[in-house]
């Protein structure tokens, strides 16, 4: 039996993971075994147990407890720990998700080893090269051995960088998966009442990218801006721990009790939060997503996007908050919600498609080997 190490690092891992290892669990136990991988990149219970919980997955089989750092000492940690892991027990195949520090440390390490790497969400380019998470995806996507693309337009990237169609697979949206499967039970939690709002007649917001959140004139601006966006509507905002610790180093209070600092949200709470509100303002890759899947107003408060599908086929709309006015822009999206689109392989099934393609390589890889074998 192969073994398929699922490797996840932080918060927006977890939702990619899930439906690889359920598909494992469900479709493919008698070929395949999943090793669950976490590293600890992050460590809050808020950030990270709770979503284990909600999504119903056991714990991981080895925590490696990194926690934070600058970007290369994560780096470095990772690696180091994840290569002492696979000298012990080395899996078939590594999957990795996404793009943040452990993505990159996880590929890297299992090339070197020659462990076969695959890529989930392979392709996305914002262009700026000043976000650390860009040269995590360029420098996965040069090593990964399987590239498992979300979007048509992660193909064309890939191609022009001078990939090898051989190595991409245009497999669809694996997040879709994840929030298909639990968008019912999460229509069932009693966060809105708690929070004191009503279906689709407040804003959601969520903030951690250190363009927003990490200078104080810049942070303090767009809070000012959501005390003039709560004026006419209420405003959920559940605060990231890095944007916690910014706020209350500024000394920061809102002015209006309509805009409401929680905590951070497990995924069904999120989810729920998210799914009923009648607009959204986050600098978030993955709700960018499913904003769009759902079909809510989305600005985003960054230059890029690597998911430019979402402005092209989605609801969302790049905004400067420090040279455009937040809350004219809100004033007008409010109001604009549309029928969710219909986008290409968003539509649950994206998991399938995936193991299918490990599953493919997996065989080949053993079919060689016996070849070779005189």
């Amino acid at each position: 039996m192969n073994t398929i190490a699922l490797l996840a690092g932080a918060r927006p891992n977890y939702m990619k993971i899930f439906p690889l290892w359920r598909e494992i669990r469900e479709t493919w136990s008698e070929s395949f075994a999943p090793i669950l991988i976490h590293t600890g990149q992050h460590y809050d219970p808020l950030m990270n147990d709770v979503f284990f919980q909600d999504l119903g997955m056991p714990r991981p089989d080895h925590f490696l407890g990194i926690g934070s750092d600058t970007h290369g000492r994560q780096t470095g940690r990772t690696m180091i720990a994840l290569e002492e892991l696979f000298e012990k027990s080395r899996p078939d195949l590594l999957v990795v998700v996404g793009d943040v520090n452990s993505t990159l440390a996880g590929a890297l390490v299992a090339v070197k080893m020659g462990i076969p790497v695959a890529h989930v969400e392979a392709g996305l380019r914002s262009g700026d090269r000043t976000m650390p998470e860009e040269i995590n995806r360029l420098a996965t996507d040069a090593i990964a051995d399987i590239l498992l693309t979300p979007s048509r337009d992660a193909n064309q990237n890939l191609l022009q960088e001078g990939v090898s169609s051989a190595k991409i697979h245009f497999v669809g949206n694996v997040m879709i998966d994840s929030l298909m499967q639990l968008l019912p039970q999460a229509h069932n939690r009693g966060i809105l009442q708690a929070l004191g709002v009503k279906p689709q007649n407040y804003v959601a917001v969520t903030l951690h990218r250190p363009s927003n959140v990490d200078q104080p004139d810049t942070l303090l601006r767009i809070m000012k801006s959501l005390e003039e966006v709560a004026k006419n509507h209420p405003v959920v905002f559940p605060l990231h721990p890095r944007t916690r610790k910014m706020l209350d180093s500024a000394g920061y209070r809102p002015s209006t009790s309509t805009l409401r600092l929680c905590e951070p949200l497990g995924y069904l709470d999120f989810l729920c939060l998210e799914s009923q509100a009648a607009l959204v303002i986050t600098d978030s890759g993955g709700i960018q997503e499913e904003t769009s899947f759902l079909g809510i107003p989305c600005l985003t408060l960054r230059p890029n996007t690597e998911r430019p599908i979402t402005l092209t086929q989605g609801t969302n709309r790049l905004l400067d908050p420090v040279r455009e006015n937040l809350a004219m822009a809100a004033g007008t999206a409010f109001l604009t919600r549309q029928p969710p689109p219909d986008i290409e392989y968003w539509e649950g099934f994206a998991a399938k498609r995936i193991i299918a393609v490990l599953a493919n390589h997996l065989r080949s890889l053993s079919a060689n080997r016996h070849s070779a074998c005189p």
